[in-house]
């Protein structure tokens, strides 16, 4: 007698491990008192049904290695990545600047088994004064820093502790319409920089994952799933408004309240590849302290019950 197909196809790929973040519960910052402390965050990621976790913002969570595997282990938690700020197309000097985070963050990241490091780019408007820092746009020059720095810093960060550089796009950054992230591909190298695909940043300027994900499959390392309200987006963007302001009215919403819808991207990228870790990240900085936990439970819920390819372990 054979197996259901559905059965079947389980066996042969178990798909993505779906995991949550620290910015899911309204954590920007390593040390903010309108955050709610780690040692809630990391009760309620359990109790809302998840098993990896990110760093956050380093210094959130405890960044000795030992007390840090200690307060995971006994929750029964797991820690997918961290996550490294950069800068390395204004000039050399924004080399010490990366790799000094990643001494840090990657050196605590590689002693408690994660596999990757996040790396977002700095933003030409700050997310938290909204303050225009430079131009939108980069020169030929910028871009030729940009990869070249990142491609050094994935092959330190893979010599060095075995971790594997994710890139993320993002609002308000100099990497986020399609276009953009595709030269920002084209520009690197496979072997050393790849993408933490975000579902959310990338709809953000109306990219299509799925899309990206079908014509750029080998550079899809990572994701992070989120949607956007779309009619608020177009008012985000009509007014030009600063993305820590867009956050505050809401524009990244509870799933499936937004878009892009979740569980035909997960089963893409698990086809591609079902150890990839996809982790919800649903922007909430500034929100009240009880409403990160049933959001995050709610999510979990909709995200196995949307596709079969997603699993918690």
């Amino acid at each position: 007698m054979t197996a259901a197909p559905a059965a079947s196809a389980a066996r042969e790929n178990p798909g993505l491990r779906i995991g949550t973040a620290p910015c899911s519960w309204g954590v920007w910052f390593p040390d903010d008192p309108s955050q709610i402390p780690w040692q809630r965050f990391l009760d309620e990621v359990v109790e809302a049904g998840y098993t990896w976790i990110e760093l956050g913002p380093y210094g959130y969570l405890p960044t000795d290695p030992h007390r840090l595997a200690d307060e995971l282990s006994g929750r029964g938690l797991q820690l997918a990545g961290g996550t490294v700020f950069t800068g390395l197309h204004k000039s050399d000097e924004e080399w010490q600047r990366a790799w000094d985070q990643a001494v840090e963050v990657a050196g605590l990241a590689a002693q408690l088994g994660a596999e990757h490091i996040v790396v977002i780019p700095d933003l030409w408007r700050s997310d938290a004064t909204s303050e225009v820092l430079e131009p939108r746009t980069l020169s030929d020059e910028q871009w030729t820093k940009l990869a070249a720095g990142h491609d050094r810093l994935g092959k330190a960060l893979y010599e060095e502790y075995g971790l594997k550089q994710q890139f993320h796009s993002h609002a308000d950054s100099h990497v986020g319409t399609t276009r953009e992230v595709l030269r920002f591909l084209d520009e690197t190298d496979p072997r050393y920089t790849n993408l933490c695909l975000d579902t959310g940043h990338f709809a953000y300027y109306g990219g299509d994952s799925l899309r990206l994900i079908e014509e750029r499959p080998e550079r899809v390392g990572y994701l992070h799933l989120k949607q956007v309200d779309p009619a608020l987006l177009f008012d985000v963007l009509k007014n030009d408004e600063p993305f820590a302001a867009a956050v505050a009215q809401g524009i990244m919403v509870e799933p499936p309240h937004g878009v892009p819808e979740l569980g035909p991207i997960i089963e893409a990228v698990a086809r591609i590849d079902p150890d990839i870790v996809a982790v919800v990240e649903q922007d909430m900085y500034g929100c009240e302290a009880d409403r990160p936990f049933p959001i995050a439970r709610r999510t979990r819920e909709h995200i196995l019950g949307s596709t079969h390819l997603a699993r918690i372990r």
